[in-house]
């Protein structure tokens, strides 16, 4: 009973992907792929803050970082459209694979599986995240090790302030991207750092950040959409309106952010 019970899971789990293989063909560029799958993110986030399984500050800074997304994805009519699939047979192909892929996973898991094997415990996971805290440690001393305001030195910057990101430790990471910064302005990190900044809550430090950004780089999206989030986070929207309404004017049509910076005016009191 329990694997015919597996084998349903499985062929729902396939289901959706079913779908997609064998509905009519429709072109769609990568750029287009990009932007459906970051909006359905955005809804998503949405709903989990709607149903309480997310508090104010994480979902707008999820939010932040997909937008970052939308804003990095180029404009669709460059991106040109996809190859169009193939005709019945691949579709049949396919077909018949939807369903020979679970059946030979569930013959793997019979021959070789270990249905019998504990969850990884506490102590695991404790001993990676310390495994993790002394290869951080290591580059530490690395980058102590080599000639302050050095190229090597900003690099190591650079990767310790990725890694204390990824590990949502906000502090850390903008200690060290703000020292990869003073060795060597970059508009492109610049952002990065403002949009930590604002994260944080501290829009004032962000607005700086992208006012010299926006000196090198006056006419980037990203960077003008990021100057404007630190104003309406700042308490300032008629900023942040004037900011974003010029965005809106400068931008071509098929803009594939442009959907963003309107939700976002539309949300300032």
């Amino acid at each position: 009973m329990i694997w015919v019970l597996v084998g349903l899971l499985a062929a729902a789990a396939m289901l959706p992907l079913a779908i997609t293989v064998l509905r009519p063909a429709r072109a769609r560029g990568r750029a287009e792929t990009d932007l459906a799958l970051y909006r359905a993110q955005l809804a998503e986030l949405d709903r989990e803050r709607e149903a309480g399984r997310m508090d104010g500050a994480a979902h707008a800074a999820a939010r932040i970082e997909v937008q970052r997304r939308i804003l990095s994805v180029p404009a669709v009519a460059e991106d040109g459209p996809a190859a169009p699939r193939g005709g019945r047979g691949t579709a049949a192909f396919l077909a018949a694979g939807l369903f020979l892929l679970p059946a030979a996973a569930i013959g793997f898991y019979l021959m070789r599986g270990i249905p019998e094997m504990p969850s990884v415990p506490h102590d695991e996971r404790r001993q990676q995240a310390e495994a993790e805290e002394r290869l951080l440690a290591s580059l530490r001393e690395r980058i102590a090790a080599l000639p302050a305001g050095s190229e090597p030195a900003r690099q190591g910057h650079l990767l310790l302030g990725n890694a204390e990101r990824n590990r949502g430790r906000i502090e850390q990471a903008i200690e060290a991207w703000t020292i990869a910064l003073s060795i060597r302005f970059e508009p492109e990190l610049a952002g990065d750092l403002a949009e930590l900044e604002i994260e944080r809550g501290d829009p004032a430090a962000a607005s700086a950040l992208l006012a010299r950004a926006l000196g090198s780089a006056p006419g980037e999206p990203r960077l003008r959409f990021l100057a404007g989030l630190a104003e309406a986070r700042a308490g300032r929207p008629a900023n942040a309106r004037s900011t974003w309404q010029a965005l809106l004017a400068d931008a071509p049509r098929d803009a594939p952010w442009r959907p963003v910076v309107e939700r976002q005016l539309q949300a300032l009191p």
